[in-house]
């Protein structure tokens, strides 16, 4: 039974509490919230005990690990006595406000030889699973040009800004909506080399971006991001990725993956010659606990998992987010004039092989 500290009771803490208590193997030992009132109220409809100091929470007796889900301007701070003191980590995304904060994280966890993971969500999607075995098995050919795109209703007016609103914090479309397709073109790609133009522009918030497009390189493949999260045409937020290869195109979002071959000899097994389409219910591997999404269980059983020895392959690890707060760094230098270029070594995205075999149902 693996021992963990909830810290953070929004939107997300909630989720992840919700998933964490009905997994097996997983005891809750403490929810973690500065608002008293809050944490009362919780404690008492889930006995669970409720602590107001996050590092008191992490000196409880037979911790193992510590789910962050607070404003990521905390993270940093929250991380590092974690770590420190021997806990694995589930953290939610972005891992810092700063790239090379997240690889010193990165390398003190691989130090301490601890678990870590970073809660972006897309990469237990199916259908974006799928998009990732399609590219690593070359049935493209030849990759030429990328685009991540993201657009939802968050920011429709003018409104008091809550942290999602404060850069200082971490708040804007950039850190707090682009990192998702940024991390799948990372997944696929590995990680930026270099961001030549970029535009951060506002719509509705007064201090943060609403918009962020930007032109960026992965070696020889070029790349768009496109990303608005004050786009009222859509109900909910969407991510989509496109793919261009020299044998075909690639297309997949939440709902559905499209795959086009320009001929039946590239085509892999299973599709055929011209448009093919597969679904997120057939792709989708049922879950233990199913509340929100798959993918929201999926990736806490697999750092369960971790933590218990049962899996020793990354899934999203500070080394995989470290590369998408790298790309992040790029496109903000950008668009303030100054197009950047990754360090001479810099963190490489995991491949995450065996772990897609089980997701799609391969292993």
């Amino acid at each position: 039974m693996i021992k963990i500290a909830v810290i953070g009771l929004g939107k997300m803490g909630l989720s992840h509490l919700a998933i964490a208590n009905g997994l097996d193997g997983i005891e809750v030992a403490a929810i973690v919230d500065s608002s008293a009132l809050v944490g009362a109220a919780l404690s008492k409809v889930t006995r669970i005990r409720h602590v107001s100091d996050a590092r008191e929470a992490m000196k409880l007796e037979g911790l193992d690990a510590v789910i962050v889900a607070t404003p990521t301007a905390s993270h940093e701070a929250l991380v590092r006595e974690a770590l420190e003191r021997g806990l694995h980590v589930f953290c939610e995304k972005p891992l810092t406000l700063d790239a090379a904060v997240s690889r010193e994280l990165t390398g003190l966890a691989e130090q301490r030889g601890l678990v870590t993971q970073v809660g972006y969500h897309n990469r237990f999607v199916a259908c974006f699973g799928e998009l990732k075995r399609l590219v690593e098995s070359g049935a493209i050919g030849r990759i030429s040009h990328v685009l991540g795109e993201a657009y939802g209703p968050v920011v429709t007016r003018p409104a008091k800004a809550t942290w999602r609103g404060k850069a200082e914090l971490g708040g804007g479309a950039l850190m707090d909506y682009a990192a998702h397709p940024i991390n799948l073109l990372n997944w696929y790609l590995g990680e930026c080399t270099s961001c030549d133009s970029a535009t951060l522009g506002r719509i509705f918030s007064k201090a943060v971006e609403d918009e962020v497009y930007a032109a960026l390189q992965f070696g020889d493949v070029s790349g768009q991001l496109s990303v608005n999260w004050s786009d009222a045409s859509h109900r909910k937020m969407t991510t989509q990725i496109s793919i261009w290869g020299d044998k075909g195109k690639l297309y997949a979002d939440r709902q559905e993956l499209r795959a086009y071959f320009w001929d039946a000899s590239a085509a892999p097994e299973g599709y055929g010659e011209g448009w093919n389409v597969r679904y997120t219910t057939d792709l989708t591997q049922p879950v233990e606990f199913y509340i929100r999404g798959e993918e929201y269980s999926a990736q806490l059983e697999t750092f369960r998992d971790r933590v218990a020895g049962k899996s020793k392959e990354a899934v999203n690890s500070f080394a995989d987010a470290a590369a998408t707060d790298a790309t992040i760094h790029m496109i903000r230098a950008a668009a303030q004039g100054s197009p950047t270029r990754a360090p001479v070594q810099p963190v490489a995205a995991n491949s995450d092989r065996g772990f897609l075999s089980r997701v799609l149902g391969r292993a």
